[in-house]
């Protein structure tokens, strides 16, 4: 009984040991969280002074998203022999130069996807990869500083599709007007003095014009993260029917040796493209106008592998 008695007792002192050293542990982590926090702090406010400093800032950072599956005889569906895929390709790039009176601000997105669904039981079918998704854009802002956040400023802005069509349509903004950077990271545009130059083979639907020109452009790395979100919009004097907008969200996140999770959202409105669809697309309607189509809202999303430069 006595033994007994003993390793109980044994027992409840090596607990209470335990539960002691454990409390005394996690009283030290808080401490050492404060200091993390706080080295932390000086870090970001350094980085924020290196940001700051005049000379060029480079980036790029790319998200590939990919899908491919094969079933045999999988009579649970009613397709039950086929092959399918999809494949996606994002890169985002941009070199900034900023100097005491003046910066010249440079950036690209390229969007390319394919897609596949073969029908092994058909030999009629398609069975090869076709394009999606295909967007080109690059634009070049120069401003001339006045203050310390507004500037005058000139951008010039093509967009297009590199895979099939290129040029067809193709369009060039070229504008002058002021450019406000209220922090470092957010460029916003307004130029109320712009041609929108449009390019196609489809000169009954497609028109140029003057109008305004409005972009909005927040890049910014944090540690690990990735972000980029651009809206450019014209709004075209002669009509509305001539304008459009895009604008394109991103976000790469590095988990190991710059290879992590990239993720991608656009939207964009373009009545002309809607028209043109309309008028040649596998059910024409050659009675279509800008008054009679539904102009739906385009948009387009890509989760894949992504990796930064």
């Amino acid at each position: 009984m006595k033994k007994i008695v003993l390793t109980l007792v044994l027992v409840f002192c090596a607990s209470l040991g335990f539960s002691q050293t454990e409390d005394e542990l996690k009283a030290q982590i808080a401490p050492k969280k404060d200091s993390i926090a706080a080295i932390k702090g000086r870090v970001d406010a350094l980085q924020a002074q290196i940001d700051k400093l005049p000379g060029w800032k480079k980036g790029a950072f790319g998200t590939i998203g990919m899908n491919l599956s094969s079933f045999n005889n999988w009579y649970a569906q009613g397709t039950p022999n086929n092959s399918s895929g999809n494949i996606g390709v994002i890169l985002n790039g941009y070199a900034n130069l900023n100097q005491d009176k003046y910066f010249w601000r440079n950036s690209g997105n390229v969007n390319l996807s394919w897609v596949k669904f073969d029908d092994k039981d058909d030999p009629n079918d398609d069975d090869s990869f076709r394009k999606s998704a295909d967007v080109f854009t690059i634009n070049s802002l120069y401003g001339r500083k006045i203050t310390e956040k507004f500037a005058i400023s000139a951008l010039g802005e093509y967009r297009t599709t590199l895979l099939d069509n290129f040029n067809d349509p193709g369009y060039l903004d070229l504008g002058v007007g002021a450019t406000w950077t209220p922090i470092t990271d957010l460029v916003v545009v307004v130029h109320p003095l712009n041609y929108n130059f449009v390019f196609s083979k489809g000169d009954n639907v497609y028109e140029s014009s003057m109008g305004a020109k409005i972009v909005a452009d927040y890049t910014k790395k944090i540690g690990a993260v990735n972000f980029k979100t651009n809206l450019s919009m014209f709004q075209s004097y002669k009509s509305g029917d001539l304008s459009n907008y895009t604008w394109i969200n991103s976000l790469g996140y590095t988990l190991w040796n710059g290879i992590g999770l990239g993720f991608e959202f656009g939207l964009r409105n373009n009545k002309q493209e809607a028209l043109n669809y309309a008028l040649t697309g596998p059910t024409p309607d050659p009675t279509a106008t800008f008054d009679s189509i539904d102009n739906k809202l385009q948009t387009y999303l890509l989760f894949g592998l992504n990796y930064a430069f």
